[in-house]
């Protein structure tokens, strides 16, 4: 049986992402999510344009990539700093979870994550998010997105370990600037990867990733 990582990271490398949303799927398979309430999203960041030449031809510097995002388990998590009631807590190795027994869903936490990772569920009156499928994790299983992954562009592991397969963590179009809550995921850019806050390009699923 595998043992649980001291500190357990999501990893996505994006230059073999599909934008498939199997990781979607499952998650709310898992988690028996009500329909709206997305724990995982895939965004599809795009853009770039046709150039003619004298000749009449064409360059281009066309791009387009996938990020499938989920809770980062922030080292500095916002939404626990924002939670009135303490609901929204951060175990020892760094796992973010809402306890719904305390939770009134007030939506801080919501609000506050650059993420949207918290998700209100209507049904119930209550904030939910990913919980990294920690059921599974500490027993030695993997997080549903991860083993549905189909080209495995979704890892999850040791923090530490998933740092050496990026020369970059996080600093890539559409994320938000790593020093608002020190995300312990690791993205690994597309080789046509934009800067952050890079105008170059737009989010091409804006419907597909709204908050419910």
């Amino acid at each position: 049986m595998k043992s649980m990582p001291k500190k357990p990271a999501f990893f996505l490398d994006t230059q073999i992402c599909t934008g498939c949303k199997t990781c979607i799927v499952a998650c709310i398979d898992k988690n028996d999510l009500d329909t709206g309430v997305r724990w995982r999203r895939v965004v599809e960041f795009t853009g770039g344009e046709w150039n003619p030449r004298p000749d009449g031809t064409y360059t281009q510097t066309v791009f387009s990539y996938y990020v499938s995002v989920s809770c980062n388990h922030c080292a500095e998590p916002i939404c626990v700093e924002v939670c009135p009631t303490t609901a929204m807590h951060q175990d020892g190795q760094g796992i973010v979870s809402i306890d719904q027994d305390k939770c009134i869903g007030c939506k801080y936490c919501h609000w506050a994550c650059p993420y949207s990772a918290p998700q209100y569920e209507s049904a119930k009156g209550l904030m939910s998010k990913c919980n990294f499928c920690a059921d599974e994790v500490k027993t030695g299983g993997t997080p549903a997105c991860v083993a549905a992954c189909p080209t495995r562009a979704l890892a999850f592991g040791e923090y530490d370990e998933l740092l050496k397969l990026s020369a970059r963590q996080h600093a890539m179009a559409p994320l938000p600037d790593e020093k608002l809550t020190a995300p312990v995921s690791v993205f690994k850019p597309h080789k046509m990867g934009q800067a952050l806050k890079s105008t170059a390009g737009q989010i091409a699923n804006p419907e597909e990733i709204k908050d419910a």
